[in-house]
């Protein structure tokens, strides 16, 4: 099979993204997404998505994680879909899709960055050491004095193959605070088993749940390897979070042909 793909990042977070409005990468099997997420067999990526047909929404978002298992909610990898699709419809800058855990919309701003919004996040899990939350995906945060200093792969992968995160996965955060709403984050991502440049969803619970926040609207400014977030939100209290957008770069990369043979599988 001959695929067309098309690369897209976001703060360094990078994608393969198929379309797949007419449904021939439906079969795809995990061999085959892993093999072309590949750094140094295939194409690389830290995640593969296909832009599906979804109306009365404009796209339905299916992730792909870098090991080809499904995945869940990415939020650097929505907002290089919103990009996507605006290559795909001229003229169009806002966007409703369907990602795992919902309908989102997005849209691009007039200086080219690109926002999506969050789902409403609750249940958050304060714990002396760290805080454990979803924001579409299941996140854990570790306060640190000196985020370059920090063992993100070592010590994320230990927190990840624990016996209270082995089964579902989890994502390991560390987070270092800059200012009173700056800080910057190294991210340990799961389905990806090492650090990544960024991580969206992964930014939006270092984010939210910063110490010291007051009740109400704020905006952090995050710092991560792969470059600068912002992320939007009202704190209703400690354990709810609404209004939450994620804004940011999302940029294409490049295009393709792969053949994918038999030995992929």
């Amino acid at each position: 099979m001959e695929v067309t793909f098309h690369k897209y990042q976001g703060t360094g977070n990078d994608f393969i993204i198929l379309d797949n409005r007419n449904g021939r990468y439906n079969e795809l099997h995990q061999s085959q997404i892993s093999f072309m997420c590949n750094r140094k067999f295939g194409i690389g990526a830290d995640g593969l998505m296909l832009f599906n047909q979804a109306a009365p929404a404009d796209f339905h978002m299916v992730y792909y994680n870098a090991d080809g298992r499904v995945g869940s909610m990415c939020g650097n990898g929505g907002r290089c879909m919103i990009q996507f699709a605006a290559r795909l419809y001229p003229g169009k800058k806002s966007f409703h899709f369907e990602a795992p855990d919902g309908l989102h919309q997005g849209s691009i701003q007039e200086d080219g960055t690109v926002c999506i919004d969050m789902k409403p996040v609750s249940g958050v899990e304060y714990a002396e050491q760290y805080t454990v939350l979803n924001t579409g995906s299941p996140h854990y945060i570790q306060a640190v004095k000196d985020v370059a200093a920090a063992d993100v792969f070592q010590t994320g992968r230990a927190l990840q193959q624990s016996e209270a995160f082995r089964n579902q996965g989890i994502n390991v955060n560390f987070v270092q605070r800059l200012g009173d709403h700056s800080i910057s984050v190294r991210t340990y991502e799961r389905g990806v088993e090492d650090e990544t440049l960024s991580c969206g969803t992964g930014v939006t619970a270092a984010a939210l749940t910063l110490p010291g926040l007051a009740l109400g609207v704020h905006e952090i400014e995050v710092e991560t390897p792969g470059g600068n977030l912002k992320v939007r939100f009202i704190k209703e209290n400690d354990q709810n979070f609404s209004s939450i957008f994620l804004c940011g770069p999302a940029t294409f990369v490049f295009s393709g042909q792969i053949n994918l043979q038999t030995d992929n599988l």
